[in-house]
């Protein structure tokens, strides 16, 4: 659910700037916006427990290398599509310090895996620190609103609590998702009392200019950050209680979502300029929402197109650059996967 909000984001701000203006799809991204990212780090925290304390070739192998391998290979893709524009002319000696600059300033969208190596390392390195002290700490970071303009630092400081709090309280949150499928009823009720107080939040503005709303102000971020991302477990465990299509589309997008982290950005830009360009649909919202539902379907339906071929190694890390024996399969939880970024 979190990596479909991810490309909604891109894709709704991206066709808004095209076209001139907003849709009904602004509002959403606006509403999701507090809790949009917080979510994504939080669930991606709750499995690095499973290999925090395992000798370091193997963490390296599962939360280092594993990354950094879709990190590399993939902005050297997005680069080369963006070659012109990135190279102004200047040639590849302009493109190849592009792609050195990306190994120290994490490039575009791929600042999310960037951010996953890093974090697992600090949590690793850390992880004889006591839990309070650790999350205090994170948490100030975020409190602190530190900005140098550097993606690297910034994010790291703004989304650092919410994957050390995945990691600290996993059994908690997975013991929250078991109550909410026992407790429907009581946690519908709840999802609606946080939706509304979101919502106020999330659109009332605040009066202060490096904080636009009241959502974004200090402190009141950081609560809503936490609530969201525990809002959306929540939604998920219902979802899984209920079942049907939805829920099945949804959980193969949570299974697969490092495919349509990496590769939403070319259809999403594709189809954006066509159906701007041809005028063929005027609405905004509308022509966001064609271009999100196409950034998550087409990702999904090239990874199974080569899955069994040799290109097979755009998504799936080849043995060759493994430094242990490849992680078996397992079947995914009722909130994501275990490959789910």
């Amino acid at each position: 659910m979190c990596i479909i909000l991810v490309v909604m984001m891109h894709s709704t701000l991206g066709v808004g700037e095209a076209m001139g203006g907003e849709g009904f799809m602004h509002h959403v991204v606006e509403f999701a916006k507090p809790f949009r990212i917080p979510d994504f780090f939080l669930l991606s925290g709750l499995f690095l427990g499973r290999v925090v304390d395992r000798d370091w070739r193997l963490f390296a192998d599962r939360r280092i290398v594993h990354f950094a391998y879709f990190y590399l290979l993939w902005m050297v893709l997005q680069s080369a599509v963006k070659y012109g524009q990135i190279t102004e002319g200047a040639g590849p000696g302009a493109f190849l310090a592009h792609l050195a600059h990306g190994l120290i300033e994490p490039y575009s969208t791929l600042w999310f895996i960037y951010l996953l190596a890093v974090f697992s390392v600090v949590v690793k390195l850390c992880r004889r620190v006591p839990g309070p002290l650790l999350l205090a700490g994170a948490a100030l970071l975020q409190l602190a609103s530190i900005e140098t303009g550097s993606t690297l630092i910034d994010e790291f400081c703004a989304r650092l609590v919410y994957f050390v709090g995945g990691y600290l309280f996993a059994a908690r949150i997975f013991a929250l998702a078991d109550r909410v499928r026992a407790r429907s009823g009581l946690a519908l009720l709840g999802l609606a009392a946080w939706a509304g107080i979101e919502g106020v939040l999330a659109f009332t503005p605040s009066g202060v200019p490096a904080h636009p709303t009241l959502a974004g102000l200090p402190g009141v971020s950081l609560v809503l950050g936490a609530a969201g991302a525990l809002a959306i477990v929540s939604a998920a465990a219902l979802l899984t209680r209920a079942g049907g299509p939805v829920t099945a589309a949804l959980r193969a997008c949570g299974e697969r979502s490092i495919v349509i982290y990496l590769a939403f950005f070319l259809p999403m830009a594709v189809l954006r300029t066509v159906l701007v360009k041809s005028g063929v649909i005027t609405d905004v919202g509308l022509v966001s929402l064609l271009v999100t539902a196409t950034a998550v379907a087409v990702p999904l339906g090239i990874e199974r197109l080569i899955r069994h071929t040799p290109a097979r190694f755009l998504f799936r890390r080849p043995a060759a650059f493994h430094l242990v024996g490849e992680e078996r399969p397992v079947p995914a939880t009722p909130l994501a996967s275990p490959r789910t970024i």
